[in-house]
């Protein structure tokens, strides 16, 4: 095809050279043959071209040309071009398309789309979420990027199917289906690398500091993640000693700068859980054994109000596996197909279209067998909740509430608060080089204690994120806690006083 029109385009630029003025004045204003010639393989050579673009006024007015013999005047071609415009418009508006051989797209780029070398520097769907996300990060938003990925799966934010949401002017056709065709929702590591793409793209400076008064500070992450978590308040304390002495809490090391050497874009929610894990290190060791001998003592006392981990354990594990089977069978009733189908082209519409009342007609059988009614969306008004728990004495709460149970984890000698726990241990700590190495949790992970497994699986469950993700974020915490740089320091399971 593109021989043909390269073809057209040397021949037909040749025989229009040949042609003089002299030519032209000599017919009085009208087409001589070999102007008409010419004029004919331009016009095949226009009518090639427009099966990939939109009908051009060059090839309108070589049809008047090429069907008229006499001469017109300007105004009348002109008054011709508009007519052909607005009925070709009309036409792109009921069809979607100018005749059934064509398929017409409304953007100029949506070809681009299906070539892999040029659509990486074209915008997505997900990097559409991760310019939202950078744009509540520049205003300080108390929205974290777990919170928008939830609000998107939770169809909240229109995402899935968005051409529904589209105005009734806006009618997708042709090779704009497939820009706003979502199979899969993307997941929170290639939303998180896009913003940093984006924003170094786009050349902006550095983001507004996140300050003390910023909910997307630590300090006060942290108390949302331990009300969602059922932990006790007085937790909060421990893990302010923990920031403050990592030194996590300064605006430069939060703030996002996208023109410095090597941007780094923190995840807020993942560092903030990060943080009440080292924590809950420090004041129970998590080894499978201390944490069992400190409930244990605290159970003996038989104080009230003392917070007890084992019983934490119980109350939140049922809680978690409820909220695990209800996010598995909203999944498996999630409506991937949209109700308006996309029609890729003229051709297919009669197959797309009655694909579709099968379809819905199978939903409807199966409906009345099990005797169950079609769950409706969740509109965009709707109240949106940053918790996926409820802990309290109410009826349809998840368990009993624990936020104002006192810690038993410290003792006093001479005067000195000391922990109970006198050891804290840790993974290997040596950072592994990024390009050359990956991710070693699943090797690691059946050597690690199952509590802290454990730990980690609610904590990625709350924010939709991998294990992985939140150990590595656990290990960066622990280097900069520890402040123990030296590889000759870093051993497997260290124990240290």
């Amino acid at each position: 095809m593109l021989w043909l029109i390269l073809g057209f385009a040397h021949s037909s630029r040749q025989r229009f050279c040949g042609i003089s003025g002299s030519d032209i004045c000599r017919t009085q204003g009208k087409l001589t043959p070999k102007i008409q010639w010419t004029l004919q393989r331009l016009q095949c050579f226009l009518s090639c071209l427009s099966t990939i673009f939109l009908p051009s006024p060059q090839c309108l007015f070589l049809q008047d040309l090429t069907s008229e013999s006499e001469p017109e005047s300007m105004a009348a071609s002109e008054k011709s071009f508009q007519s052909r415009v607005t009925s070709e418009a009309e036409a792109i508006s009921a069809s979607g398309s100018t005749t059934d051989r064509r398929v017409c797209s409304g953007s100029l780029d949506a070809l681009s789309y299906k070539r892999e070398s040029r659509s990486r520097k074209l915008m997505t769907m997900p990097r559409t979420l991760a310019l939202c996300y950078l744009a509540l990060l520049w205003v300080r938003e108390a929205i974290t990027l777990a919170d928008l990925l939830r609000m998107v799966s939770e169809r909240h934010v229109p995402y899935l199917n968005l051409h529904e949401d589209f105005p009734a002017e806006m009618r997708l056709f042709g090779r704009d289906t497939q820009i706003f065709r979502v199979e899969s929702l993307p997941s929170y590591s290639v939303v998180h690398r896009e913003a940093v793409y984006l924003a170094t793209f786009m050349n902006l400076p550095s983001f507004p500091a996140v300050s003390q008064d910023c909910l997307l500070q630590p300090t006060l992450l942290t108390v949302r993640y331990l009300l969602e978590s059922n932990l006790p308040d007085s937790l909060h304390v421990w893990a302010c000693k923990v920031i403050d002495q990592a030194a996590m809490g300064i605006d430069s090391f939060l703030t996002f700068n996208p023109v410095g050497q090597k941007p780094r874009l923190i995840c807020y929610d993942i560092l903030a859980v990060a943080v009440i894990i080292v924590t809950m290190k420090l004041l129970f060791k998590l080894d499978d054994q201390e944490e069992w001998r400190l409930s244990d003592a605290v159970l003996k006392k038989k104080k009230k109000k003392v917070f007890n981990l084992r019983k934490w354990f119980n109350t939140v594990q049922p809680a978690i596996e409820q909220a695990k089977q209800k996010r598995e069978r909203a999944e498996a009733r999630r409506q991937w197909k949209a109700g308006k189908p996309l029609i890729p082209s003229l051709k297919n519409k009669s197959v797309v279209l009655k694909k579709r009342r099968v379809v819905e007609h199978l939903q409807h059988r199966f409906q009345k067998l099990t005797d169950s009614a079609p769950k409706q969306s969740p509109s965009t008004t709707d109240t949106i909740s940053s918790f996926h728990f409820h802990w309290g004495k109410e009826e349809f709460s998840d368990g009993p509430s624990m936020h104002h149970h006192r810690l038993n984890c410290t003792f006093k000698k001479e005067g000195v608060k000391c922990l109970v726990n006198r050891k804290y241990w840790h993974a290997d700590l040596k950072p592994c080089p990024p390009k050359f190495c990956g991710d070693h949790y699943s090797e690691i992970e059946p050597s690690l204690p199952r509590m802290y497994v454990w730990l980690l699986d609610f904590f990625s469950f709350l924010l939709g994120v991998t294990q992985a993700q939140v150990h590595q974020e656990v290990l960066n915490v622990e280097r900069r806690f520890l402040k123990r740089y030296q590889p000759s320091d870093y051993l497997p399971m260290k124990m240290f006083p």
